[in-house]
C-alpha cells in the first residue's frame, strides 16, 4: 500500500513539475499572441488608410487590409506553437493520423471556401460599397466585404451573406455609377388616351430632381393589356442615397404619377 501511495505521489509530483516547467512558455505564448494581434490590428489600420488613398475602390482596399491582418495573426499563432514546443507534436499527429487531417479539413471547408470566394469578389468587384445588391432573396446596401462574408444593410438590419453564396448564386447589382434603377407598374382604363398618359408620366419624372436624365434610359411604356386594363411600366434611375434606398422616394414617385393621372381624368385600375 505504501508503495502504491508512493507511486501516486511521484506521478503527482511529476505532473506538478511539468506544469511548473511549461508555465513560462505558456505565459510567453500568450504574450506572443497578444503582441501579434496588436501589431496586426495596427498594420491593418495603416494599410487600410494608405490603400484607400491610392486606390479608387474602398471595398478592395479594406479587403486587402483585412487579409494582411489575418496573415499576420496566423504567423503569430505559428510562432506561439513554436514557443510552446508543439510544432513537432503537431507534425507527428498529422503524419500519423490521416483521419485527423481529413476531419480538420472537412470542418474548415466552409471557412476556406468563403475565404477564396471573398478574394474572387474583391478582385472581380461585381459591387462596391454603397451599391444596392440582391442575392439569395436578400436585398440591401453593401456595407463591407469581409474575409468570410459580405455585410449589407436592409431596413436598418445588418445582414451577413457568406461570400461563397454570392459566387454560386445569382447576384443582381441595381446600381450604375452611383445611380439606382427603380420601376413600378400602373394600370389605366382601356380606351384612354395612352400617349397623353405616357407624356404626363414622363413629365413627372423630369420634374423630380432625384431622377437622372443624362445617360440613363428613363421610360414609361405600355407593357400589356389585362382584361379592361392597360398596364404601363415606369422605369427610372435615381441618385443612390438614404432617401432613395429606404423606399420613401419610390413611394413619392408612385403617388405623384397616380395624382397627375387622376387630375387629368384617367381612371386608374
Amino acid at each position: 500500500m505504501e508503495e502504491f501511495l508512493h507511486d501516486i505521489a511521484q506521478h503527482i509530483e511529476g505532473y506538478y513539475q511539468s506544469i511548473v516547467d511549461i508555465t513560462p512558455k505558456l505565459l510567453l505564448a500568450v504574450v506572443v499572441v497578444l503582441i501579434s494581434w496588436f501589431i496586426a490590428s495596427r498594420v491593418r489600420i495603416f494599410a487600410d488608410t494608405r490603400l484607400k488613398r491610392r486606390m479608387h475602390d474602398p471595398l478592395l482596399a479594406t479587403f486587402i487590409a483585412n487579409l494582411i491582418k489575418a496573415v499576420l495573426i496566423v504567423i503569430g499563432f505559428l510562432f506561439m506553437f513554436r514557443v510552446i514546443g508543439l510544432t513537432g507534436v503537431a507534425q507527428s499527429v498529422l503524419a500519423g493520423a490521416g483521419i485527423s487531417a481529413f476531419i480538420i479539413g472537412f470542418a474548415l471547408k466552409d471557412i476556406g471556401e468563403n475565404f477564396l470566394a471573398g478574394i474572387l469578389l474583391a478582385f472581380k468587384r461585381p459591387f462596391s460599397v454603397g451599391d444596392i445588391i440582391e442575392s439569395n432573396a436578400v436585398k440591401g446596401k453593401v456595407v463591407a466585404l469581409n474575409l468570410r462574408d459580405t455585410q449589407i444593410k436592409s431596413d436598418s438590419k445588418n445582414i451577413y451573406i457568406p461570400n461563397a453564396l454570392l459566387i454560386k448564386n445569382t447576384l443582381i447589382n441595381y446600381n450604375s455609377g452611383g445611380f439606382l434603377l427603380q420601376d413600378f407598374t400602373i394600370g389605366i382604363e382601356y380606351g384612354s388616351d395612352y400617349r397623353k398618359a405616357l407624356s404626363l408620366i414622363t413629365e413627372v419624372m423630369k420634374a423630380d430632381s432625384e431622377v437622372a436624365e443624362k445617360g440613363y434610359s428613363n421610360s414609361a411604356v405600355v407593357s400589356g393589356i389585362t382584361g379592361s386594363t392597360i398596364q404601363i411600366i415606369i422605369r427610372y434611375w435615381v441618385k443612390t442615397d438614404l432617401t432613395v434606398t429606404d423606399g420613401k422616394h419610390r413611394s413619392e414617385i408612385v403617388m405623384k404619377v397616380a395624382e397627375t393621372l387622376k387630375e387629368a381624368g384617367f381612371v386608374l385600375k
